[in-house]
Parts: C-alpha cells; sequence; structure tokens
C-alpha cells in the first residue's frame, strides 16, 4: 500500500514537471526571479556582519549556517504542498468535493497537486549558503554530526508541512485562510535565520513548546556547532528536540482528518 502511494505520487510530480517546463523560458525565469528575491535577505545579513562584526557572539558562518538551513528546509516543502498552500481556493470553488471522490487518500491528492520548479531558484540559492557556512567553520565532519544535520533538514520539512496541513484546515471552518498562519511559515523562516539565543526568553519559549520551530533548527544546530554546553543545551536535547517535527505534521494529519470530517461540501 505504502508502496503504491509512493509510485502514484511520484507520477503525479513528474506530470506536474512536465507540464511547467512546457514552458522553459517562463520556468527559467521565475527560478532566476526567486533565486535574486530571496538572496537580497544574506546580502542583508552580511552587510550587517560586515559593520558590526558579530550578533551577541555568534559569527557570519554560524548564522548563515542556520540561515541555509532553514531555507533549504521550506523551499522544500513549499514545493511540495501547493495543493495545502491554496486549499481554501479548491474549497470555494468545489474542487475538493471532486478529490473526496477519488478512491486515494485527500492528503495524497493535494500534496502531489503541484510540485513548484521555481522553488528551484530559493533552494539553490540556500544550499550554496549553506555550502559555504560549512567550509568556512571547518566542522569535524564525525558520522553523528553528518546524521544529525541530516535528520535536522528531514524533521524541518515535516514542521513547515505541518504548518501547511493547519493552514489548509483552517478554511474547512474560514473558507479562506486566515493571514497569522503567514507569520508562522514566512515568519517562522525569518525567525530561524537566526539563533534563538538571541530573542527573549517567553519568544523562545512560544516557538519551542507551542510552535516547535526551534525543535527542528536551533536545538540541532547547536549540536552541529558544538555549542550546546555553552547555550545551557545538553547533548541529549539536540537529539530528543527532532522528535517534534514528525510529532508536529502527526498532530496536524490529525486535526486535518478532523477537518475533513466537518466539511459538508459547497452545496452547488
Amino acid at each position: 500500500m505504502v508502496l503504491s502511494a509512493l509510485h502514484l505520487y511520484g507520477r503525479l510530480i513528474a506530470v506536474s514537471v512536465r507540464e511547467q517546463m512546457q514552458y522553459r523560458a517562463s520556468f527559467l525565469m521565475q527560478t532566476a526571479s526567486h533565486m535574486l528575491v530571496t538572496g537580497t535577505e544574506i546580502v542583508a545579513i552580511w552587510a550587517m556582519f560586515d559593520r558590526f562584526g558579530s550578533l551577541r557572539g555568534w559569527t557570519l558562518p554560524q548564522v548563515a549556517l542556520f540561515y541555509g538551513l532553514v531555507n533549504v528546509v521550506f523551499s522544500i516543502s513549499d514545493a511540495t504542498t501547493r495543493g495545502f498552500d491554496i486549499f481554501d481556493r479548491l474549497v470555494k470553488a468545489g474542487d475538493f468535493d471532486r478529490i473526496l471522490l477519488r478512491p486515494r487518500t485527500t492528503v495524497l491528492q493535494l500534496m502531489g497537486y503541484e510540485f513548484r520548479l521555481k522553488c528551484l531558484g530559493r533552494t539553490t540559492q540556500a544550499l550554496s549558503v549553506l555550502i559555504w557556512a560549512l567550509a568556512a567553520l571547518d566542522l569535524s565532519w564525525t558520522v553523528q554530526r553528518t546524521a544529525l544535520l541530516g535528520v535536522t533538514i528531514a524533521g524541518g520539512v515535516c514542521f513547515f508541512n505541518a504548518l501547511f496541513v493547519l493552514q489548509a484546515t483552517l478554511a474547512f471552518w474560514t473558507i479562506e485562510t486566515l493571514e497569522v498562519m503567514s507569520t508562522l511559515t514566512c515568519g517562522g523562516v525569518q525567525t530561524a535565520e537566526y539563533p534563538m539565543a538571541i530573542y527573549q526568553t517567553w519568544f523562545r519559549k512560544f516557538f519551542t513548546f507551542i510552535v516547535p520551530l526551534a525543535c527542528v533548527s536551533y536545538y540541532p544546530l547547536v549540536g552541529v556547532l558544538d555549542r550546546g554546553e555553552s547555550m545551557g543545551v545538553a547533548p541529549a536535547v539536540t537529539w530528543l528536540a527532532l522528535l517534534a517535527g514528525p510529532a508536529f505534521f502527526i498532530v496536524s494529519l490529525v486535526v486535518w482528518r478532523a477537518g475533513v470530517r466537518h466539511y459538508t461540501s459547497t452545496g452547488s
């Protein structure tokens, strides 16, 4: 059953890619513009460090690591959750009724709704920053550190996917998705571009225990940088925090199922 679902998902993505590649010039321009727009953020960060040297003890390569990772993670999530991102439009147009009639889960269909190729621009730009940061930090890449970074990326994708699912679920009750979710998606990215240690205590607690953004960015990356002891983060926390991403995604799916049960069709 799982292999069948993955096969179907792969076919849906392939169809979406072929459709977008019919207009290659448009694809290249959109990808390039996406890269340039998101690239201005790292230029602003560089300008700040060029002026002040450090940010509460954090260096440019360390902050670039946070920036690169969270933007890579978000771009992957943004590319693969388009169906949830525009779900309010599907509800208003009555298209969700057709999705419910198909013999596949709604989550699978919405995840395969569209693969946004233009997000490759953001991914490329963020990955370049991430690679530069890792090279500048000159870390010793043990198996444990490599695994921690890899699992952090996977956990981050789960976290942002969960936010998009929760955003879509709101449409069952409000029809329109609420702008407050943008403060957690796009705003969450901008928050995680810097170490959580620079923020106030209440803010860190909110993004640790309510919306576990810090658990899929700050705590594991502190472990990657080997700064856990100086930041008061126990080694076990850097690994245990990663469970928050998949757990948050599971919670979002439970909420989604409740929303689907609440749905009563458009009546048209």
